[in-house]
């Protein structure tokens, strides 16, 4: 049987642990120092035939350096397989050139991360204008989890039900508003998006008579700026909502966002552990080891 270890640098320790304990692996520790000038040595432990490393890509810039430093350290040392689990994979948004002289960043990074990985496997990757992971990593292992069943299942555990109206603030969110509707045996609405920059958005819904007296449930794979998510909530305050809670999956917003959206009229604001933040509160560890679990017995 092929030797399998769980790898994660110190930013993505809390989530690696979980993972760790899911799949019944130590985790081990990547050490990256910093030089004065600003490059990086990167150590791997004692390394095995396959190796599995966890690290969430927000922030990307310094960490995909880090990881292509690892993954030659991974390979020197004999590592047959390299599996990268990043439940936040960055760069996903920018699928085209806009605009005269811009990277077509998702089609760079994927080729990028191709090159030091066998396998990648993230969550709820936000692909717009292509169908399937498998577009974006058309020559390795590509999984893309959805992270709507955990998050019913916690939303369930809060309260949420048949009474719920699951919401999604775009067009772009009908696939996760449908899946957890679907899990939670509620009905759903979907919003149009006007945006007319970073941070100036409208949102227009249609109108339901439901939204009064009734639970009512955001969902939205990324938040950054939180304009979307502001919208949304205090659409469905203005409609007489019960109450109002936001699940996240990629939580990208800083301290002050939250405080807005729940100044709002949200209850509160949830996120799943993609991304280390102080939202989080649903986990994504049980997702990634059952799909992570067939490189422990190859």
């Amino acid at each position: 049987m092929t030797s399998v270890a769980l790898y994660s640098f110190a930013h993505g320790a809390a989530g690696a642990a979980e993972l760790g304990l899911a799949l019944g692996l130590d985790v081990r520790q990547i050490d990256i120092h910093t030089f004065p000038d600003g490059e990086s040595l990167v150590r791997v432990p004692s390394v095995t035939e396959t190796a599995i490393v966890y690290c969430p890509l927000d922030r990307p810039n310094e960490k995909l350096v880090a990881l292509m430093l690892a993954a030659d350290a991974f390979r020197r040392g004999g590592a047959r397989r390299l599996v990268l689990v990043a439940p936040y994979l960055c760069y996903m948004r920018q699928d085209k050139a806009f605009h005269a002289g811009e990277a077509v960043s998702q089609q760079a990074v994927s080729r990028f991360l191709s090159a030091c990985f066998d396998r990648v496997v993230t969550v709820d990757a936000h692909l717009h204008r292509v169908s399937s992971i498998g577009e974006v990593f058309p020559e390795i292992e590509a999984d893309n989890l959805l992270a709507a069943k955990a998050i019913a299942h916690f939303a369930a555990a809060q309260g949420h039900g048949r009474e719920t109206i699951v919401l999604g603030p775009d067009e772009e969110s009908i696939q996760w508003v449908c899946q957890l509707a679907d899990e939670l045996g509620a009905s759903y609405m979907v919003g149009h998006k006007i945006r007319r920059g970073d941070r100036d958005v409208e949102i227009e819904f249609p109108d339901d008579p439901e939204v009064a007296g009734n639970p009512v449930l955001v969902v939205d794979d990324i938040v950054s700026s939180g304009g979307t998510i502001l919208s949304a909530v205090a659409a469905m305050r203005k409609r007489g909502a019960a109450s109002i809670h936001v699940a996240i999956t990629h939580a990208l917003f800083d301290k002050a966002v939250e405080e807005k959206i729940l100044s709002a009229g949200a209850k509160a604001v949830w996120s799943t552990t993609s991304v280390p933040h102080g939202t989080n509160a649903i986990s994504l560890a049980g997702i990634l080891a059952d799909i992570l679990r067939r490189e422990l017995n190859e």
